[in-house]
């Protein structure tokens, strides 16, 4: 998949467990942990403005495109 979520590496570099995050954003560590693993199909808006501001980050900071050489994104 071309979109790589970093989670984890974010929540090292804050020192926070998922069940924290998952407390302060009001979200199941189930659903959270499917986002991190980079399972999750989608995402909303208002569960990514959560997690940037319990992390005190950009959505940039969490999501990456990968460019994954097949051709089919779109420029």
């Amino acid at each position: 998949m071309p979109i790589r979520v970093k989670l984890d590496e974010l929540l090292y570099a804050r020192r926070m467990t998922l069940t924290e995050l998952a407390e302060r954003v009001g979200v199941t560590i189930v659903n959270l942990s499917i986002l991190k693993t980079g399972k999750a199909r989608a995402v909303r808006f208002s569960t990514l403005e959560a997690i940037c501001a319990a992390l005190s980050c950009q959505p940039g900071e969490i999501l990456e495109f990968v460019h994954d050489g097949t051709g089919d994104e779109e420029p």
